[in-house]
């Protein structure tokens, strides 16, 4: 499909409504995020009716602080949103390439380092915040005719016809659809609406996030240091900072919280070896609980979930996102294809070749990062040697190291076609 380039107008992304005869669509996207974003760019420039709804609709990035959430996006991820036309709203705003990553374990010698030059790539991801992510995308979908933005706007209810869906809103107006997809979250409305089940378990664990100045430059490198309570990982930030996912116990995420900022800087310090020198300021923080879940199907007839609404996984290597904007470009290729070939979108036997085509990638994700989650988790001295052994030898065994990390930065598996480039 070829996709037009981003118009010149920077007007700010906010909602926009037709009229009354105009709120028929094919595709209903619950939640504006990122993930619902991205699928409604994908789903731009075709012939199929798309709404995009969203309470609250995005707020441009402010110029002095970066915001406390920040995503590690792969390549494939750029990818995806390079040929969506988003990426250049996101460059001219911010993002912050990292080169190399260094992982190593506070409880032994075990250590290994990523560097994009050994794969003849300029970077391994890049860092965006939230907010600059979302705002480039619906920047970008406001450039197409068969998109429109519901927002701020929420939906009340769902009553089923012999078409689809019939979706009353909050204000008493309503919309008509063939098809609804939830990308509204861990806590997906959506979901629940559908009965779709899910599984899942909370960590004894929360994830504290800040920026913060370090005395050494972070030299365009992803930090990551596993402590016995979880990993700490200093991300690079295009201004010289380091945005900080710190994840601990709960109790112990509330007594960093509640620290004045120098003692918070001298334990952030400790924690992290002084690998960067002095921690020399923090900006605000904030924690937020942290927990596995899966849904046990992700469609059925009408009805498609993606991203948190369809899984969430342990934040410690950053492929949340990612899995969700692939979620959303297999959608798309998916729909897409039905639409073409004539079929219904809604059917059950067009969604479920979505679900089989995501289910398996995201659950043997999930299962990873649960899995090193508990590997850096035991204290149990076998354990801990066996696992400072492995991240040496990997790191030694150039082909392996290699593999990995064409796998984290996306570039190996079966990827949507919006995901493999040119």
């Amino acid at each position: 499909m070829t996709r037009r380039a981003p118009s010149g107008n920077r007007r700010p992304p906010s909602g926009k409504r037709g009229s009354p005869s105009d709120n028929q669509y094919d595709v209903l996207i619950v939640g504006g995020g990122m993930v619902g974003a991205t699928l409604a760019c994908a789903l731009g420039d075709s012939a199929l009716r798309v709404a995009l709804l969203e309470a609250r609709p995005p707020e441009d990035v402010r110029t002095d602080a970066h915001d406390l959430r920040v995503s590690a996006l792969t390549r494939a991820s750029q990818t995806v949103l390079e040929r969506l036309g988003a990426w250049q709203g996101m460059v001219v705003r911010r993002v912050s390439p990292f080169r190399e990553m260094h992982v190593w374990d506070a409880a032994g010698a075990g250590v290994i380092h990523f560097d994009s030059a050994e794969l003849g790539e300029d970077a391994l991801g890049h860092i965006v915040e939230n907010r600059v992510v979302q705002y480039a995308l619906w920047e970008r979908a406001r450039d197409f005719s068969n998109v429109t933005l519901l927002s701020p706007a929420a939906w009340r209810d769902v009553e089923s016809e012999a078409a689809g869906f019939r979706v009353p809103m909050q204000d008493g107006s309503s919309v008509t659809t063939r098809l609804i997809v939830g990308a509204d979250g861990a806590r997906s409305r959506v979901r629940e609406w559908a009965r779709l089940p899910v599984n899942g378990w909370q960590y004894d664990q929360s994830g504290l996030v800040a920026t913060i100045r370090t005395e050494q430059s972070h030299r365009e490198t992803a930090w990551q240091r596993f402590l016995p309570t979880g990993p700490l990982a200093l991300l690079p930030l295009s201004d010289g900072s380091c945005s900080i996912v710190w994840s601990t116990s709960p109790h112990e995420a509330e007594r960093l919280l509640a620290l004045d900022e120098l003692a918070f800087c001298q334990e952030l310090e400790a924690a992290f070896d002084s690998t960067l020198g002095r921690v020399l300021s923090v900006g605000e923080r904030a924690a937020f609980p942290l927990r596995v879940q899966y849904a046990a199907k992700y469609v059925r007839a009408g009805v498609a979930l993606v991203g948190d609404a369809a899984h969430t996984v342990h934040p410690l290597a950053g492929q949340g996102v990612n899995l969700g904007i692939m979620d959303a470009a297999a959608l798309a290729e998916v729909l897409l294809e039905a639409h073409a070939a004539g079929k219904d979108l809604a059917a059950f036997g067009v969604l479920r070749r979505y679900e089989r085509w995501r289910k398996g990638n995201n659950l043997m994700m999930m299962a990873a990062m649960d899995g090193f989650k508990r590997l850096f988790g035991t204290g149990a001295a076998p354990v801990r040697w066996a696992r400072n052994a492995g991240l040496s030898a990997t790191n030694a065994l150039g082909p392996v190291k290699h593999l990995i990390m064409r796998h984290a930065m996306g570039r190996t598996g079966d990827l949507p076609r919006l995901a493999r480039g040119a």
